[in-house]
């Protein structure tokens, strides 16, 4: 046993997700997941589930024969299979003594610092009440605009929002693979990924890529993650006592914290800041904040307050922040010292992104 999987035996808060095609493989999935979870909470662990499949169950209810392309459609067969969804997951957790509270998300419920605060005090106070939150996007009333893309992109996020110390990624493959198609055990900086496997009909929105994006967003927020198969009964005890299973991507040196965490993978930026050189560095360096003079122009149609991207000449991305002003009076400073923005003598300098809304890309 490695240290890095040693250390995934310390976990106390995991967050477990489980996708439409693991659940559609195995009718007898929400049991078996009941079943480990009871085990993690008797050694005095929390879990959050966050699962999908109430699209795939409202499909075959609606007699819908292949996934929706319609966001109507797509939203009546999530209010069809929500609700068989839970009651499935009821009976399991019932069986064993455990409550289970349904909770439902749009990605709008996280991008406002209030609604995600609310949701924040909603799940600690389920966890303390002893409930296991299930949590799920509202498909039912999500739009394009509202929408996370798919759970393993939720899950990413629950993570920091509940103070989650692993997230676990289940699926129907073995973990991620190399270009020979052989598991990756544990991902490194150098690790190459090869294929992945395909799939038989299509029943959810996820997918290898969605899920290695998912585990490098969690990972920044201080968790560790493992991708793995749902087929094992005992995959999640498996995780948790260091057995290699899957594959895992340890924690790294220095997380994020919450707010930056929310800057950087929550919020969608409403437009892009082009730095200079000199600008490109001082915000990879992490230590400054953007000013005027630093910025060669501004794409989009942005406010202040807005999330941005700050981008090199070149295009390549140098971090994310709140901007302070928006897209006209940017583009009105930008390239211009204090004097020639027309400040007050002792004046401070008009600041565009300040550094403690800033963050440095990875």
């Amino acid at each position: 046993m490695n240290k890095e999987r040693a250390a995934l035996a310390r976990a106390r808060r995991v967050v477990v997700k489980i996708g439409s095609r693991a659940l559609s493989a195995d009718g007898d999935a929400p049991r078996a997941l009941a079943s480990e979870i009871s085990r993690l909470r008797a050694a005095d662990r929390s879990v959050l589930l966050v699962s999908s499949g109430a699209i795939a169950i409202g499909m075959k209810r609606l007699g819908y024969r292949t996934r929706p392309r319609e966001m109507a459609k797509l939203q009546a067969a999530a209010a069809a299979g929500q609700s068989v969804l839970m009651r499935r997951y009821d009976e399991a957790f019932g069986e064993l003594g455990l409550t289970v509270a349904q909770v439902l998300l749009t990605h709008a419920d996280l991008a406002d610092r209030e609604r995600l605060n609310n949701a924040r005090e909603a799940l600690a106070a389920l966890l303390e009440a002893g409930a296991v939150p299930i949590i799920n996007e509202n498909d039912t009333v999500a739009t394009d605009e509202i929408r996370f893309g798919d759970n393993d992109q939720l899950a990413s996020m629950v993570v920091p929002l509940v103070g989650a110390d692993l997230l676990v990624l289940l699926t129907d493959v073995d973990g991620v693979l190399d270009p020979r198609g052989r598991r990756i055990s544990v991902m490194t900086g150098e690790t190459t990924i090869g294929r992945v496997p395909a799939s038989g009909e299509q029943v959810g929105s996820g997918g290898m890529a969605s899920k290695v994006d998912a585990a490098e967003k969690a990972r920044r927020s201080g968790a560790a993650v493992v991708i793995a198969s749902a087929k094992s009964a005992s995959v999640l005890s498996d995780v948790v006592h260091g057995r290699d299973v899957g594959t895992l991507f340890p924690c790294i040196g220095e997380p994020l914290r919450a707010r930056k965490h929310w800057i950087a993978y929550t919020l969608r930026p409403r437009g892009v800041l082009i730095l200079d050189a000199g600008a490109a560095r001082a915000v990879a360096a992490g230590k400054s904040s953007l000013l005027p003079v630093g910025v060669l122009g501004v794409r989009g149609d942005f406010h202040a307050g807005d999330a941005v991207r700050l981008v090199d000449a070149q295009g390549a991305e140098v971090g994310r922040g709140l901007t302070r002003l928006g897209a006209p009076e940017v583009a009105r400073a930008a390239g211009l010292k204090g004097k020639e923005l027309g400040l007050a003598a002792g004046a401070e300098d008009l600041v565009v992104v300040h550094k403690d809304d800033l963050v440095v890309a990875p």
